[in-house]
């Protein structure tokens, strides 16, 4: 069983200490690679420096909207440098969040886009972070739907039944997460068990978003197999069907090539 974190902040200080044997771990649990999003711009080194230490490490870089008040007019500058001369995966962690009211919605449209046509550019998938803003997220997709095959993945999707088809209708996918774990998560759960398994990535957001038997505690991609199961469950299929095809999917969109794999 081969499964990928398509999403974990594994650059994260909070793993400086046991980032080893957290790798030791998880490849002995079948997690075989992680995508590590970016947030800031002066986190862009620290990530490149973690991401170079092992093939099993795939960077992505992007401007994340919680972030607003760091970022720069010359980061989205040097962004498109580093998308040029580092070769990522993917453009991101970017995307809307307006459920921080203290975000300038219109900043944060501006960045946004940019990063949108970023993507266009370079024929790079998007990794979007869309709290309370599918909506708005949904409209500046359809902007650019059709143009050099514009896709990505929406992070930790919360979203209605509705939006989740409209994603996926424009060919992205749907990240699954620590949140689908909890049964309180009814709406979501629900949603999960009956989209094409075709559209749906694994993610943890390490070290954020706990499973519900790790509540509290330090996130970490070790815990990537227990939300494979759960998806397992919620659809009523095998944990190797799930295993293959969302590691299918995770390969596909970010073009992963590795020996390993």
């Amino acid at each position: 069983m081969k499964l990928i974190d398509t999403h974990c902040h594994f650059d994260d200080p909070a793993f400086t200490d046991d980032r080893s044997l957290l790798v030791d771990k998880m490849h002995e649990l079948g997690v075989s690679e992680l995508i590590f999003p970016a947030v800031s711009a002066k986190h862009w080194p620290r990530l490149q420096n973690i991401c170079s230490t092992s093939p099993h490490f795939h960077a992505t870089y992007g401007l994340h909207p919680v972030f607003l008040a760091e970022h720069t007019p010359h980061d989205i500058v040097a962004l498109r440098h580093w998308l040029e001369y580092e070769q990522p995966v993917a453009v991101g962690e970017c995307g809307l969040d307006f459920f921080l009211p203290h975000l300038d919605i219109q900043k944060q449209e501006d960045l946004f886009i940019a990063h949108i046509k970023l993507a266009y550019e370079f024929d790079l998938p998007l990794i979007i972070h869309a709290r309370h803003s599918l909506d708005c997220v949904l409209k500046h997709i359809r902007r650019f739907s059709g143009k050099n095959n514009l896709r990505g993945v929406i992070h930790s999707f919360a979203g209605s039944q509705q939006q989740a088809d409209q994603l996926i209708k424009q060919g992205f996918y749907l990240g699954v997460g620590g949140t689908s774990t909890y049964p309180r998560a009814q709406r979501l759960r629900t949603i999960l068990a009956n989209v094409p398994l075709e559209a749906l990535l694994l993610e943890t957001d390490s070290p954020d978003q706990p499973d519900s038997a790790w509540r509290g505690k330090r996130n970490d991609p070790t815990r990537l197999p227990i939300i494979a199961e759960t998806l397992a469950e919620l659809r009523g299929e095998s944990l190797t069907q799930i295993a293959e095809v969302t590691t299918a999917n995770a390969i596909q969109l970010f073009k992963l090539q590795n020996e390993f794999l």
